[in-house]
């Protein structure tokens, strides 16, 4: 069994949206309040306060004469805001995520609602203290036999409404199939394949970034607090989400395309990170959404039985001669075709590193094989040292 999550759209009544965007307020209240109790015991006593403690002090909060508006709300999302915390905060001590930040108004808000909370009948979905239906857009049908087990309502900062499906059921493995495929992350294209196709970078914010100029221009130029200005916003808003559903569209359709035709996706892993430090190529690589494309990959290889392979970020695709081997001293961005000095061979840069990629991961695939070539002696070869900082070997 696998847990998939189906969005849709859906669009309340007014009574509904008055609901939901007090539940929203309410769980935002919760979720600050708790987590102004939980830096304050921190920087002043050294205490770490858990769940446990915040959901104590949720049911203190609903006996105040100042907050008895809690009480109107279902009790669900609140706790799941706290439990919400509790994982942003685990995330934070184990290293992988930065300090929670406290959650704002404009920014929309999302609830969640477990089986106590809602009513799946006859196809539709009712929300505790909702009398009718949510009127969903069914974009596409959950499979036959599953029932959510959790909802997720999200109002974005455009002012659209969405809900969340979490089902658990079965999804069939894809035919095997006997074909495996390099991917290199590209400058002046989005990717390079091993088979020797590139696929155009679409450059969905490029694309709306005059738009988006003079919108953001427009909004600075109303008074805040104004009717004017929170239009303004509002517009705002809809680019950035013109622009995000259209990047999320395009990777979707591409990484469900290569893992149709490929049984096995080798990938580096690269540092995205570090590398939006480059200021000329950040916006570049932020717009390609590489993250996003090997997530993807990632989730979508395990849902239809394909393999996934990671190649080192050390290791050399791009400087390594595919046909004899030989690794050149140096090879700058704007060198995008070369010759090699030892074969002669001209290699495309992008192409030439998707196929070192697939060679290299089919031998991690096969024996887990060391790709990166530790003790190789070319001058240019980059490593890494002792304090995680690069250096050039010595000679």
């Amino acid at each position: 069994m696998t847990q998939k999550a189906y969005r849709y759209r859906f669009y309340p009544t007014q009574e509904q949206e008055q609901l939901l965007r007090r539940t929203l307020g309410c769980v935002r209240l919760v979720y600050n309040r708790a987590l102004h109790t939980r830096t304050e015991a921190w920087y002043e006593k050294q205490e770490r306060v858990d769940y446990k403690h915040t959901s104590g002090m949720l049911t203190e909060w609903k006996k105040q004469e100042d907050l008895q508006f809690l009480n109107e709300v279902s009790s669900v999302p609140l706790q799941q805001g706290l439990r919400n915390l509790q994982k942003a905060f685990t995330n934070f001590w184990a290293g992988r995520t930065k300090y929670p930040n406290f959650k704002k108004k404009r920014n929309g808000g999302s609830a969640e609602f477990t089986r106590a909370a809602f009513k799946w009948k006859d196809g539709q979905l009712f929300l505790a203290k909702c009398s009718e239906p949510l009127g969903i857009r069914w974009s596409r049908t959950i499979p036959a036999g599953c029932e959510p087990s959790t909802v997720t309502v999200r109002l974005n900062a455009s002012g659209r409404w969405f809900v969340s499906l979490l089902v658990d059921h079965t999804i069939e493995l894809l035919p095997t199939i006997d074909r495996a495929i390099g991917i290199d992350a590209g400058i002046t294209s989005l990717i390079a394949t091993s088979d020797g196709e590139k696929i155009v970078n679409p450059k969905h914010f490029k694309r709306l970034r005059y738009k988006l100029r003079q919108a953001q221009k427009a909004l600075s130029r109303k008074l805040k607090g104004s009717n004017n200005r929170e239009k303004a916003r509002i517009e705002v808003a809809r680019i950035h989400a013109a622009i995000a559903d259209s990047r999320t569209d395009f990777l979707h359709k591409l990484t469900t395309r290569l893992v149709r035709e490929n049984q096995t996706i080798a990938v580096e892993d690269l540092a995205v990170k570090n590398m939006m430090k480059n200021h000329k190529l950040a916006q570049a690589i932020a717009d390609a959404s590489r993250s996003q494309l090997v997530r993807q990959l990632e989730y979508k290889c395990q849902w239809y039985g394909r393999t996934l392979v990671k190649i080192d970020r050390w290791f050399p695709s791009s400087k390594r001669c595919g046909n004899c081997g030989h690794i050149v001293d140096k090879l700058p961005l704007d060198v995008r075709e070369w010759d090699c000095p030892e074969c002669g061979t001209h290699h495309d840069r992008d192409i030439n590193a998707a196929q070192n990629i697939l060679a290299a991961g089919l031998a991690v695939k096969v024996c887990g094989a060391n790709v990166r070539p530790d003790g190789h002696k070319s001058k240019g070869q980059l490593r890494k040292t002792s304090n995680g900082k690069k250096q050039k070997p010595k000679s």
